[in-house]
């Protein structure tokens, strides 16, 4: 605030109180000293009781005051936004009555942050004053009365690590121990806390890991695990038999690894849960695969790809019949990519089936297999039995064996259209990978229709993101050309409470695409040498993923960081 609006705010606190001189002086030091506003610190020292202050900030604001002893918090309100937004703001929702949402607010001078509240909320907003104190106290109380965070939970639990474990055998006489720990209240508090805490971060994957002395909690975000606060060691087992029994897992096997799923509703959302159980040294570690069928992309156009990606991937996918094949390493959103393409190509008049291990998300209208290797119904002995189906298009989850790959080709020869994934790093090094597995050259160059090579990069956070100088020498030690990047403005991650302090939120993908024409079809007839193939493609127009990366950080999508991580080979 400027000199003569304190003047003004100090004419008005004059008619309400009169503060003595040598308070004000006082006062005025201090404030031109720590910065601290001159109202702010006349409340610290005493010099001016909260209340009048709070007045006369009202009448100078001509804003409502309102006082919030014993009154009593809506959280369904305090949920709209995180918890530490609502802290940083110094705001506190009181009401709301239509489309206008009342809000305490303990600094009325922050027009700045009243701004910035009406673009996170889809409401009108009333600002009226409060003491900060009270702001603050009750928002502390509300959030201590609803958190079901597992901290809160685990507060008042003793930590037994330091016990000595001895061996844990399972007997008739402790199955039904193992079952009623698995329910009591506290235990099940903890995991629903689990679970509710990876879909407010819009985690991937959960991992509990067993350690000598302790539980690791991890949550997977945007393809990164971060750790948060664990549960003790004495409650292992318990939280282990709890997943087992949603999960409708044989609680007493702990010997061998164990899969399932199970479905929760929560946060407004039904979502399904993989869960995976592997023992270890110090107990099974669990891992649970989140599978919201709601983020999935309905079509091609809102995966976000560039455009000539996207013009590519619809040229392929309407072939009548051929070979596409997707590639990525584990994690690169191949499976999204598949969907997409299937959700693109189901209509009416075409027969889709596919065979997958796992189903991941069903789709409707779509004949989907569930491959199982233990009775005989392995990718191939699936293929085989499709193939009888009179299908249009066929999706084989994943190419790994030379039987399933001769099936594939000879499906996409004889009227097809084959889509299927491989883990290779490039789009050339999955044709490369096909002739390694006994796929002859001229079945191959007659087949395939197109070959994809993707990964996923971290976007930035728009609300927090921050221009950073980059030397040109830390480009070139990058391999990376200067003069591309000209006249680039760079961004770096800062973190803010809307992306909970990582500085990104969300992903996006990056391709290269490699369509077959007579040049390429001509070169796998002479060699399947991933290099030689790519340096044709590159020739006939193909953008590799670096390149494809690069123009996100030109945009200003992502930082350069990332695209070399996800990237380099």
């Amino acid at each position: 605030m400027s000199d003569k609006a304190y003047r003004t705010l100090m004419e008005v606190l004059s008619n309400r109180f009169q503060v003595p001189e040598e308070a004000m002086n006082t006062a005025l030091a201090e404030a031109e000293k720590t910065g601290a506003p001159l109202e702010e610190v006349l409340v610290n020292q005493a010099a001016v009781p909260s209340p009048v202050m709070l007045l006369a900030k009202a009448e100078y604001l001509e804003m409502t005051p309102i006082s919030l002893e014993g009154f009593q918090i809506d959280q369904s309100l305090v949920d709209m936004l995180p918890r530490a937004t609502w802290a940083q703001l110094k705001m506190l929702p009181l009401c709301k009555t239509g489309k206008l949402l009342t809000v305490a607010v303990a600094d009325p001078f922050n027009i700045m942050g009243i701004e910035n509240l009406k673009t996170q909320v889809d409401y009108q907003i009333f600002p009226v004053i409060a003491d900060p104190k009270d702001v603050l106290g009750a928002f502390e109380g509300a959030a201590k009365e609803a958190s079901i965070g597992l901290e809160d939970i685990l507060k008042d639990m003793e930590d037994d690590s330091e016990l000595e474990i001895g061996h844990d055998a399972t007997t008739a006489d402790n199955l039904d121990e193992m079952l009623n720990s698995a329910e009591d209240a506290p235990v099940v508090r903890i995991v629903n806390s689990i679970l509710i805490e990876a879909l407010r971060k819009h985690a991937s994957d959960i991992h509990i890991e067993p350690m000598e002395k302790k539980i690791r909690l991890r949550y997977r975000v945007d393809g990164v695990l971060y750790e948060n606060p664990s549960p003790p060691k004495s409650v292992q087992s318990a939280i282990s038999s709890r997943i087992k029994i949603m999960s409708n897992l044989d609680i007493a096997e702990r010997r061998i690894p164990q899969d399932g799923r199970f479905k929760i509703k929560a946060l407004g959302k039904e979502v399904d849960l993989r869960v995976s159980y592997l023992p270890t040294v110090h107990g099974e570690k669990i891992v649970m695969r989140i599978l919201d069928k709601t983020a999935l992309a309905p079509n091609l156009e809102s995966l976000g790809l560039e455009q000539k990606a996207l013009e590519d991937l619809k040229y392929a996918i309407a072939k009548p019949h051929g070979m596409l094949l997707v590639t990525g390493p584990t994690g690169s959103g191949k499976t999204t990519t598949l969907y997409s393409a299937l959700q693109e190509l189901n209509n009416d008049d075409v027969n889709i089936i596919t065979v997958e291990d796992p189903v991941e998300y069903q789709l409707g209208g779509i004949n989907q297999v569930q491959a199982r290797p233990e009775v005989g119904l392995t990718f191939a002995a699936g293929l085989r039995s499709i193939l009888r189906q009179d299908p249009d298009i066929v999706m084989i989850g994943e190419i790994r064996d030379n039987e399933t790959a001769s099936i594939a080709v000879q499906a996409a020869l004889t009227g097809h259209l084959v889509i299927s994934t491989l883990h290779t790093n490039d789009a050339a090094g999955a044709i490369a990978r096909m002739a390694y597995m006994g796929i002859e050259p001229f079945m191959l160059s007659s087949s395939l229709v197109m070959t994809q090579a993707q990964r996923l990069y971290r976007k930035l956070c728009p609300f927090c993101k921050q221009s950073v100088q980059i030397p040109e020498k830390t480009l070139r030690f990058n391999r990376l050309d200067p003069d591309q990047f000209k006249d680039t403005t760079f961004f770096a991650a800062k973190g803010c409470p809307k992306c909970g302090g990582l500085g990104y939120k969300g992903r996006g993908a990056i391709m290269e695409i490699l369509l077959l024409n007579d040049e390429l079809r001509a070169k796998i007839l002479q060699t399947s040498e991933a290099s030689a193939l790519r340096e044709v493609a590159i020739k006939n127009g193909m953008k590799s993923l670096r390149e494809t990366g690069l123009s996100r950080v030109r945009d200003g999508v992502t930082t350069i960081d990332e695209i070399l991580r996800v990237t380099t080979g």
